[in-house]
């Protein structure tokens, strides 16, 4: 454990963000997963923006790669949609 009074303050403040950071990053995952199992063209149309904007703000924030961000909006904006 930390023992000055600095590397105590930034080993909550770690803390706190490791949770943030967990927290946002499985909303977009659930997000994601949510919208690749929607079968409707034009549902999937209009949630598409929401959940890009989701990706866009993790990697902004540093919580995911810029790289990954990009990849996971190539994917989602060219996934075919299966009519069923």
């Amino acid at each position: 454990m930390a023992n000055h009074k600095a590397t105590k303050k930034d080993a909550r403040q770690a803390a706190k963000r490791r949770e943030r950071n967990k927290y946002y990053g499985k909303t977009t995952r659930n997000a994601i997963r949510d919208l690749k199992a929607n079968t409707d063209e034009k549902a999937y149309g209009e949630s598409l923006p929401s959940v890009i904007s989701m990706i866009d703000k993790l990697a902004k924030k540093g919580v995911i790669h810029k790289n990954k961000a990009g990849n996971l909006k190539r994917k989602l904006s060219k996934k075919p949609v299966v009519t069923a």
